[in-house]
């Protein structure tokens, strides 16, 4: 985590279904195996295990949160001016330092390491903020059946930026379903009005559909395998967070995607992954 005036530069690709179909890629669930976690407690490891995610985990108070919502209501309207979305800010620990320093922030890598272990690789950080009155949801997906990596070994924080709520679309979940292994999806169309390129029909004859809501600087992890989505925001409220993945190093990344992982805790002992220094620009 050194050279912090060097910027990355990176040229990730997202492939097609072909080609993440060509890979052979293990998606199956492996459950957290720590027998003496540090920071969670066993019963959320249990729970993690059992229904794929734990939630309402606080990282930041007040202060802290309102410090990053205010750099981020600055990120935002610099990005929307230059002709971005609120969707659009993605790989954003490769262009803005206060986004690398919490994918590395301690408190949030504690949590990661209790269930996946001490070698740990942040590969991802976008933000999903759903403005006030904003109609496109999230339909349900699973995170590894789009990402080019194998084994599927990735968890998400989500980090609430806003508070997050059934009224203003927070996230859902359908509980358990990371055991069912890698399901089915279509290609979304524009009358599903959904900000991902795929949906699972029928998701919720998985399992039970469960609201996440967090208050901002609060945290949600879940595994990659795990059905989630999202509603409209009809309020006039807005929603943002900013999600996290982390995964194993053992893990394996194609199309240049390893480009963007950087150590967070332990060593990448194959050296697979690009570790790319905090960017200077904040």
């Amino acid at each position: 985590m050194s050279n912090q005036g060097v910027t990355y530069k990176t040229d990730k690709v997202m492939p097609t279904w072909e080609q993440l179909a060509e890979m052979g890629r293990n998606l199956q669930f492996y459950p957290s195996v720590t027998e003496h976690p540090k920071v969670l407690t066993q019963k959320q490891l249990a729970d993690f295990n059992r229904v794929g995610y734990i939630k309402g985990i606080p990282i930041f108070d007040e202060t802290e949160i309102g410090e990053h919502r205010r750099y981020f209501d600055t990120l935002l309207a610099n990005v929307l001016s230059a002709g971005g979305s609120s969707y659009s800010i993605i790989s954003a620990h490769m262009k803005y330092g206060k986004v690398y320093d919490l994918l590395t922030h301690p408190k949030i890598v504690a949590c990661v390491k209790d269930l996946i272990g001490e070698n740990v690789i942040g590969w991802g950080a976008h933000y999903f903020c759903k403005m006030p009155h904003d109609s496109q949801t999230v339909g349900w997906h699973q995170d590894a059946g789009y990402w080019p990596l194998t084994p599927s070994k990735t968890v998400t924080v989500w980090l609430a930026i806003d508070d997050a709520t059934v009224e203003n679309g927070a996230m859902r979940f359908i509980t358990g379903s990371h055991h069912l292994g890698h399901l089915t999806a279509r290609h979304s169309a524009p009358d599903d009005n959904s900000v991902l390129g795929q949906i699972v029909e029928d998701a919720e004859q998985h399992g039970e559909p469960v609201d996440v809501e967090l208050k901002a600087g609060e945290i949600s992890i879940h595994t990659d395998l795990l059905l989630h989505g999202s509603n409209a925001n009809p309020s006039s409220k807005r929603r943002c967070g900013l999600t996290f993945r982390y995964c194993t190093t053992d893990v394996q990344a194609s199309y240049r995607w390893d480009r963007e992982g950087v150590v967070v805790s332990g060593e990448d002992r194959n050296r697979h992954w690009g570790n790319p220094p905090r960017p200077s620009v904040d």
